[in-house]
């Protein structure tokens, strides 16, 4: 039996992130963590208890044969498997993320399907990868019948809600995000980079990064995990701000209103603290503009600033003779 032939060098790694609140009204443990992100009997989870505890499971594999999503009327099909994994943090915030490599060429004609299994997490195209093209495509959205790791992401993500460890009762609401990124591939001595980062209506980000070739793909997708997280932390605060109307609030309803967000998000913010560290200065660039950590802060100061003003009245009618 001959070995199969090597795939060419790896341009182009996508994928796409959900990120939302966990459908249970107390966070897991991580023992139930556990048990919720076992996906596979033959792989261990991951846990990490500090600075944040977070919970990573195994990779599971989808195969796939299906054009590529691609702009500008290209069209290429591709055939490999696509990695998923789930990822719990605090106990709260549930992510669910899909993410493929694909080399610069592949072959004429499809390989038998044994070679593909062994390759996990890459889709070999037919012919040459039209890279721009693909990773615009990606960022646009897949049509029907393209390569939709959304979807795939989606659906790891319905397989966990079920679990029976779920109540599907949640202690404040909030809104799902979807981050579709793309990396490119950089010869090894060049920096990780962010290119482009951008907000869309319906909660979708995008996200456009450079990728030095020594790094692993699953880092990547580490990478675009924590920015999806602290994007969702942001954006779910700033939401719980615009709700709760603190000027026309008196003092009790304005410390009901605010009580979610210091029980279970203001511990949360930790960026980088579980990205590899090849790839930590990308948030570098964040933090210069938009300015994630600056947003976070002033946000977390208007809270606790109300807090305070309402506590103000309290603390005199409490000290105030009767």
């Amino acid at each position: 039996m001959t070995a199969p032939e090597p795939p060419a060098r790896p341009v182009l790694v996508c994928g796409e992130v959900r990120t939302g609140l966990l459908p249970s009204l107390h966070a897991l443990d991580v023992r139930a963590a556990t048990q919720l992100l076992r996906l596979r009997s033959d792989d261990h989870v991951l846990v990490s208890e500090r600075p944040v505890p977070r919970v990573l499971s195994p990779e599971i594999l989808t195969g796939v044969d299906c054009p590529l999503p691609a702009a500008g009327g290209a069209r290429n099909r591709a055939v490999g498997t696509v990695a998923a994994r789930a990822a719990l943090t605090s106990g709260r915030v549930l992510q669910t993320t899909a993410y493929v490599s694909l080399p610069a060429t592949g072959p004429d004609a499809r390989r038998p399907w044994g070679q593909y299994l062994v390759r996990p997490g890459l889709a070999e195209p037919f012919g040459r990868l039209p890279v721009r093209a693909v990773a615009e495509g990606v960022l646009r959205g897949a049509r029907r019948g393209e390569l939709d790791l959304g979807i795939i992401a989606e659906n790891l993500s319905a397989r966990l809600v079920r679990h029976p460890l779920l109540d599907h009762r949640t202690p404040f609401k909030s809104r799902r995000t979807r981050m579709r990124w793309v990396a490119r591939r950089v010869p090894e001595g060049d920096k990780a980079a962010l290119e482009r980062f951008t907000l869309a209506e319906d909660g979708l980000r995008t996200v456009e990064l450079r990728l030095p070739d020594g790094v692993a793909a699953a880092a990547a997708a580490g990478m675009c995990e924590d920015l999806a997280l602290h994007d969702w932390l942001l954006t779910t605060l700033a939401h719980m701000l615009d709700d709760s109307r603190l000027a026309a609030a008196d003092g009790p309803a304005a410390v009901l209103a605010l009580r979610p967000a210091v029980d279970h998000l203001l511990h949360l913010w930790m960026p980088r603290a579980h990205v590899d560290r090849s790839l930590t200065a990308v948030w570098d660039a964040l933090e210069e503009a938009p300015g994630f950590t600056r947003q976070w802060q002033t946000q977390v100061q208007r809270i606790r600033d109300q807090l305070a003003l309402q506590a103000i009245p309290l603390l005199h009618r409490a000290l105030s003779p009767s």
